[in-house]
């Protein structure tokens, strides 16, 4: 696999941080995840199944888990002792708290100069917004995000899209730095946060912000209602289907095949409520049928459209397992599957959860601890 060899120190929580450490595991890489007495969070949010919650299950598998009191100075010793032996650390503290600890990227790096050391935080390692407390609904709110809603107030979002954002980012200069590496034998400090992962996932929107210094008329954006053919409709079963591409050549195919050619001009209008006409027609069309009538007659129409599916009726494609998205572990519960594919060496994602600190023991007899050692630590509880 891509990562073999690659050996990462995973310090974070929740969901940025342990997705990028995951997904190098479904790789190849070794991940050690460094926990708290507390433990990881997510070990307990939502119902555990078969001992793990589905959100453990999807951002800790096949990880090791190594509990460790990181105040405690031998508890530094062990980590500075790891992170010279390996390739990667992850954490998602505040920042400046690796440093306070003596842990940071200044001190790991005396000892490896190869670490790439990756920092995730809401607004950075710099700047008057570094030291605020955050999670993903307050960095999409500073981000300006959450006023991206076309029916006036702002709702909570349906996905956590500054968590991913950022984790995305951290994934790709990890790697980045890791490539670079092989060149100049040196590795790097990677510095994501939320709220900038946003910003560079705004280019379709920044346009009047940028020109005129206003914020966007979402009432005439083409991704935020204005048009036509990218809207939500309701079917008459009181679900739902959406139109996804306004290019014209949909809006001819599904308007002429409707018998309602007369609207295809309309949809050359600009965004928002010029194209009301149309909007109101298709909105009593669709509400004629089922969704599932009108998911098997626009099958062949070539129109880009979906139906609307709850988060059952997704999981539940047949598609999602052709895919590979959708993996049976051992213990019979699915899980989602890695979302990056080789043709040549694939991830193989291990489906095997670590117990909180199950591998201490294994970790520091590696690292040269005897059993009296270990014992001496484990009554100090610094493991």
């Amino acid at each position: 696999m891509k990562l073999e060899g690659i050996r990462v120190l995973d310090l974070s929580r929740f969901l940025p941080g342990p997705w990028v450490g995951m997904t190098m595991a479904d790789h190849g890489a070794e991940v050690i995840k460094i926990e708290s007495h507390a433990g990881e969070p997510t070990r307990h949010l939502g119902p555990p199944i078969e001992g793990f919650s589905a959100y453990f299950r999807n951002t800790q598998r096949g990880k090791q888990s190594l509990v460790l009191d990181l105040k405690a100075p031998e508890g530094k010793e062990i980590f500075l002792k790891l992170a010279k032996e390996s390739d990667v650390v992850i954490d998602s503290f505040r920042p400046g708290v690796m440093d306070k600890l003596g842990l940071g990227y200044d001190t790991v790096r005396a000892l490896n100069s190869r670490i790439v050391y990756c920092s995730l935080s809401a607004f950075g390692q710099t700047g008057p917004l570094a030291q605020r407390p955050s999670h993903d609904v307050g960095a999409q709110a500073l981000a300006g995000v959450l006023s991206l809603h076309a029916e006036g107030e702002p709702t909570l979002p349906q996905l956590p899209v500054s968590d991913i954002a950022v984790a995305s980012n951290a994934l790709i200069g990890i790697l980045m730095a890791l490539l670079r590496r092989e060149t100049t034998g040196q590795g790097d400090w990677v510095d994501v946060c939320m709220t900038d992962a946003l910003f560079s996932w705004m280019p379709h929107i920044l346009g009047n912000v940028i020109r005129n210094g206003e914020s966007p008329d979402l009432e005439r954006e083409r991704l935020y209602g204005g048009a036509a053919f990218y809207a939500v409709y309701r079917t008459q079963d009181g679900k739902h289907l959406v139109l996804s591409g306004a290019e014209m050549n949909f809006v001819e195919n599904l308007l002429n095949a409707l018998g309602r050619p007369d609207l295809i001009d309309v949809c050359r209008r600009p965004w928002g409520p010029e194209q009301e006409p149309v909007k109101a027609f298709l909105r009593a069309t669709f509400a004629t049928r089922s969704r599932d009538e009108w998911d098997r007659w626009l099958a062949d129409k070539g129109v880009c459209y979906a139906p609307v599916l709850d988060l059952h009726e997704a999981w539940r494609q047949p598609a999602l397992r052709e895919r590979g998205m959708v993996l049976k572990g051992a213990d019979g519960v699915e899980n989602a599957g890695t979302p990056i594919r080789f043709r040549r060496e694939p991830g193989q994602p291990r489906l095997q959860f670590a117990g909180q600190g199950a591998d201490t023991d294994a970790i520091l007899r590696w690292l040269g601890y005897d059993d009296a050692a270990q014992a001496a630590l484990r009554e100090r509880k610094v493991i």
